[in-house]
C-alpha cells in the first residue's frame, strides 16, 4: 500500500491552476519534487496538507482520505521547512514540552534518541542553532511521534555544502528500515542526484512525470553540435543554447538516432530542468 497517493488535486486562483495533480509514493523510498519557483509546489503541499482549501482532488495518507481524517493523518505526517525560526529564545526543551502534547503517538524514548543521534542539546535556545541544525531539531519532532511520511519544503536551503551533505545522510537513514517515506522539495537538483528514488516534476501547475529517478534519467541525452546541424535539427530539441562555436542541448533518448554526427551524453537532473524550463532555445552572448 502506498503512504501517500495525490488524486486529482486542483486549486484555481486568479492567475495560476494547479491542475488536475496526480502522484504517489510507496513506503521506503525518497522522492524529489522539482520545479521552477511558482510551478505550483508550495501550492501542491498546502492544498494536501488543507492549509488551503483545494477545488477537487483528494489525498490518501496509508490508504485513508485526509481531509475525513484530518487528525489522525496529521499524526502520520512530519513537515519540515528549511527555516526553523518560531520562538528563537525558546529552548528545544520548551518547545518540545508543548508540541508533544499534540501527538497521542509521542514517544519519548525515540526523541531522546534524536537527540543522541543529531548531537542537539535540548538546552539551548533556537537562535543559538545552526541551521542545519534547526532542521534537524524539526525532524526530530517529526520523528518522535512515528511519521511514516516526511514532507520536507526546501529543507537544505541556505546550507553549505557540507551541512547539506551531512542531512543528506540523515534522510537516506531516516527510510532505512522501509517504514518511512519522504517528499522532499527542493531547487538544489544536485541534492536530488545524491538521495532521491523517484522525481515528480511539475511545470505551471501540471504533472510533467513521476517516475523513478534512473528512468528520468535515461529518457534524455545531451547533445551538441555545429549550427548546420542546429538549424536541421531543431524542431528535435527541447530546449538549447546556441553560441559561437554551434550548439548544446536536450532532446528525448528517442530521438538520438535524429542527431547522427552531433556528440551525445547522459543527462543529468539539473540539465534536464534547465533545458526543459526553456520556452525556445535563446543565445549565449558574448563576453
Amino acid at each position: 500500500m502506498n503512504v501517500l497517493e495525490v488524486r486529482g488535486l486542483t486549486k484555481r486562483y486568479e492567475r495560476f491552476t494547479l491542475d488536475n495533480v496526480s502522484f504517489a509514493l510507496e513506503p521506503g523510498y525518497i522522492m524529489g519534487f522539482i520545479g521552477r519557483n511558482g510551478a505550483g509546489k508550495s501550492t501542491t503541499m498546502k492544498s494536501m496538507l488543507n492549509l488551503v482549501r483545494k477545488d477537487a482532488g483528494e489525498v490518501l495518507i496509508n490508504g485513508r482520505d485526509f481531509y475525513r481524517n484530518e487528525s489522525l493523518c496529521k499524526g502520520e505526517i512530519g513537515f519540515v521547512m528549511g527555516e526553523f525560526d518560531c520562538y528563537k529564545k525558546s529552548t528545544l526543551k520548551a518547545i518540545t514540552d508543548v508540541t508533544k502534547r499534540f501527538y497521542k503517538t509521542w514517544d519519548d524514548a525515540a526523541y531522546r534518541s534524536c537527540l543522541k543521534r543529531f548531537d542537539l542539546d535540548e538546552n539551548k535556545k533556537i537562535s543559538e542553532l545552526s541551521a542545519g541544525m534547526k532542521v534537524k531539531y524539526a525532524l526530530a519532532l517529526a520523528l518522535s511521534h512515528n511519521a511514516v511520511l516526511l514532507i520536507l519544503d526546501e529543507p537544505t536551503s541556505g546550507l553549505d555544502p557540507v551541512s547539506r551533505d551531512d542531512l543528506l545522510d540523515v534522510f537516506r537513514a531516516v527510510i532505512s528500515d522501509g517504514t518511512r517515506s519522504i517528499l522532499f522539495s527542493t531547487h538544489i537538483i544536485s541534492d536530488l542526484e545524491k538521495c532521491a528514488d523517484f522525481i515528480t516534476y511539475i511545470k505551471n501547475g501540471k504533472i510533467l512525470t513521476s517516475t523513478d529517478v534512473e528512468s528520468f534519467r535515461s529518457s534524455y541525452r545531451l547533445v551538441s553540435g555545429e549550427r548546420e546541424q542546429l538549424e536541421a535539427q531543431k524542431s528535435y530539441l527541447i530546449g538549447y543554447k546556441a553560441h559561437a562555436f554551434g550548439f548544446t542541448g536536450l532532446i528525448r533518448t528517442e530521438d538520438a538516432d535524429k542527431f547522427a554526427g552531433c556528440k551525445t551524453a547522459p543527462a543529468d537532473l539539473e540539465s534536464i530542468m534547465i533545458y526543459t524550463e526553456q520556452e525556445d532555445g535563446h543565445e549565449e552572448s558574448a563576453l
